[in-house]
C-alpha cells in the first residue's frame, strides 16, 4: 500500500466514526421518542431500558452505515478540496479514480460487513428488541394510588383514598372494596402503605375502621346476614404480581421474517411457495369437481361449438322450470362464492407473507450496496463543493440521505403490495442513485463547478448583459 493510500485511508476512517456513532445515536433517540409514552410510568429497572437501547441500537447499524459513509466522504474529499490538496494530486497527474480507488476498497469492506452483520446478527438483535418491547408495551404502569381516585389496576379490588401525604405512606379516609368476597367493603379514618423489598407484596396497616360483608341468599326474596366488624388496627394484603416485568417466551416471536437469516429466510420462501402451490390445487380441484364445465374451457370443443344464446336458453328451458331453474343457479353461484371468499382470504395472507419473507431477503444486501452507492456520490460531490468541516457536507448528506430514504421506503411497499417485483422494489433507490453517482463522477472529474457561487453570479451577470444588449438593438431598431 501506498502512502497516498495510507494518507487517504487515515482522513476518512476518524470522520467516519465519528459521523457513525452521532447517526446512530439521532436514529436511537428517533426510536425512543416514537416509544417514549410506552415507556415511561412502567416502573423499569435501568437494565431493561439500556438492554432495549442496545438491541435496537443494532438493529440500526445498518440503516447508520450509509448515512455515515455519505457524510464521511463528502467531509473528506471536501476538506482536501479547501486546503487545495486535490488540485495538487490532480497537477502532478494522479487522476480522481485513482485517488478514490483505496477509499472504494474500504467502503466495500464495510459493505461486506454490513451484510455480515445484517445476516448474523440484526436477526438475534431483532428478535431480543421486539419481544422485549412487545413486553413494555404491554405491562401495566407502575403502581400509583392517587388521591381523590378510584385505582382498579390491581384484580378483583377498588381502593379510594382522600388524602395522601407527602411521604407517599401514609393515607387518609380508605375504601378497600373486595370484588371477589361479595363486595364486601372496608374503611378506615388512617393507614400506612408498606412495600415489601422485593415489590411483591403491599400492606395496608389500617387504624379505626369498619369491616362490612354481607353473607347469605343476596338477590333472593330473602335477605341476607349483613355483618359489620370494627378494628383498631387491621392489616390488608394485595399480590402485586401483575405488575412485575414479565418476559414472554422469545419462541413465538422466532417465526418472524425480521428473526431469520437468508439461509432460513430461503427455507421459509421456500416451504411456502409449496403450501400456495398446493393451496391452489385444492381451490382448482374443488371448482372442476364441483363444475364439469370447467374441464372444457380450454379444449376445441368449446372454441368449436356456437355461443348460446339467451334465446335459445329460453327455449331449451321450458318455462314453468324456468323460475326453478334461475333460483337453482343463484343459490349454487352464491355457495360457490361463499365457499371460495375465506381461501381467498386465506391465499392473499399468504402470499403477502411470501412478499415480506421476499422483501427482508432483499434488505439485507440492498442496505450493504448502499454504502458503496453512498460513497460514490460522496466522493465527488466533496471534490465538487471543496468545502470541509460539518456545515455544509451535512447539509448535502441530509438531502442525497432524505431522497434515498424516500425511494427506499417507497419501493418497500411497492413490493410489499405486489405492485413491483420484490427485488426492483427493494433496489430501487440504489437504481435511482446510481445514475446521480455517475453524473458527479463526471463533473468532478472534469473540475466542474457545479455548486460554486460565484459561477452561478458570472453565469447570471453575462446573462444581464445579453438582455441589456438585446433592449438597446430593440431601441435603435425602433428608433
Amino acid at each position: 500500500m501506498k502512502k497516498l493510500d495510507k494518507l487517504i485511508i487515515r482522513t476518512f476512517l476518524g470522520p467516519f466514526i465519528a459521523t457513525f456513532f452521532v447517526t446512530l445515536f439521532v436514529l436511537v433517540m428517533q426510536f425512543l421518542w416514537k416509544y417514549v409514552d410506552d415507556l415511561v410510568g412502567k416502573g423499569l429497572d435501568t437494565m431493561v431500558i439500556v438492554q432495549l437501547i442496545a438491541y435496537t441500537s443494532a438493529t440500526l447499524v445498518t440503516l447508520a452505515l450509509p448515512l455515515a459513509v455519505l457524510l464521511s466522504s463528502i467531509m473528506t474529499f471536501g476538506n482536501l478540496g479547501e486546503s487545495f490538496e486535490l488540485v495538487a494530486l490532480k497537477s502532478s497527474g494522479i487522476s480522481l479514480l485513482r485517488f478514490i480507488r483505496p477509499l472504494l476498497l474500504v467502503c466495500s469492506i464495510i459493505a461486506v460487513l454490513a451484510f455480515l452483520f445484517a445476516n448474523y446478527v440484526i436477526p438475534v438483535a431483532n428478535l431480543q428488541a421486539k419481544s422485549l418491547l412487545y413486553d413494555i408495551t404491554y405491562a401495566k404502569p407502575a403502581f400509583n394510588i392517587k388521591s381523590g381516585v378510584f385505582f382498579k389496576d390491581i384484580p378483583d379490588y377498588t381502593i379510594k383514598v382522600a388524602q395522601k401525604d407527602k411521604d407517599n405512606q401514609t393515607i387518609h379516609q380508605v375504601m378497600i372494596i373486595d370484588h371477589q368476597n361479595n363486595n364486601a367493603m372496608i374503611l378506615a379514618d388512617k393507614g400506612q402503605m408498606v412495600l415489601t423489598a422485593n415489590k411483591r407484596f403491599l400492606y395496608f396497616i389500617l387504624e379505626n375502621g369498619w369491616r362490612y360483608e354481607e353473607r347469605g341468599n343476596r338477590g333472593y326474596t330473602v335477605p341476607g346476614d349483613m355483618i359489620r366488624q370494627g378494628f383498631k388496627r387491621y392489616t390488608k394484603a394485595f399480590d402485586l404480581s401483575s405488575f412485575a416485568f414479565n418476559r414472554l417466551n422469545m419462541d413465538l416471536f422466532a417465526s418472524n421474517q425480521q428473526m431469520l437469516n437468508v439461509r432460513q429466510l430461503d427455507m421459509a420462501i421456500d416451504s411456502m411457495q409449496k403450501a400456495e402451490k398446493q393451496f391452489s390445487k385444492t381451490v382448482n380441484s374443488y371448482v372442476t369437481v364441483r363444475y364439469p364445465f370447467f374441464k372444457w374451457k380450454d379444449s376445441a370443443w368449446a372454441a368449436s361449438a356456437p355461443p348460446l344464446k339467451e334465446k335459445e336458453f329460453v327455449a331449451i328451458v321450458p318455462q314453468k322450470s324456468m323460475r326453478n331453474v334461475l333460483e337453482r343457479a343463484e343459490q349454487t353461484v352464491r355457495e360457490t362464492q361463499s365457499s371460495l371468499d375465506q381461501p381467498t382470504l386465506e391465499y392473499e395472507d399468504k402470499h403477502n407473507l411470501i412478499l415480506m419473507h421476499k422483501v427482508e431477503w432483499q434488505r439485507k444486501f440492498t442496505l450493504a450496496a448502499a454504502c458503496v452507492v453512498m460513497f460514490l456520490i460522496g466522493a465527488p460531490l466533496g471534490s465538487i463543493i471543496r468545502k470541509g468541516g460539518l456545515g455544509t457536507p451535512l447539509v448535502f448528506a441530509v438531502i442525497f440521505f432524505v431522497i434515498f430514504n424516500v425511494f427506499f421506503m417507497i419501493g418497500e411497499k411497492m413490493a410489499r403490495s405486489g405492485v413491483m417485483y420484490t427485488w426492483s422494489g427493494m433496489w430501487l433507490s440504489n437504481i435511482v442513485l446510481l445514475p446521480i453517482a455517475g453524473f458527479l463522477i463526471v463533473k468532478a472529474m472534469n473540475d466542474s463547478q457545479l455548486f460554486n457561487k460565484e459561477y452561478y453570479f458570472r453565469v447570471i451577470q453575462k446573462v444581464k448583459k445579453f438582455l441589456e444588449k438585446f433592449k438597446k438593438k430593440k431601441v435603435l431598431k425602433a428608433i
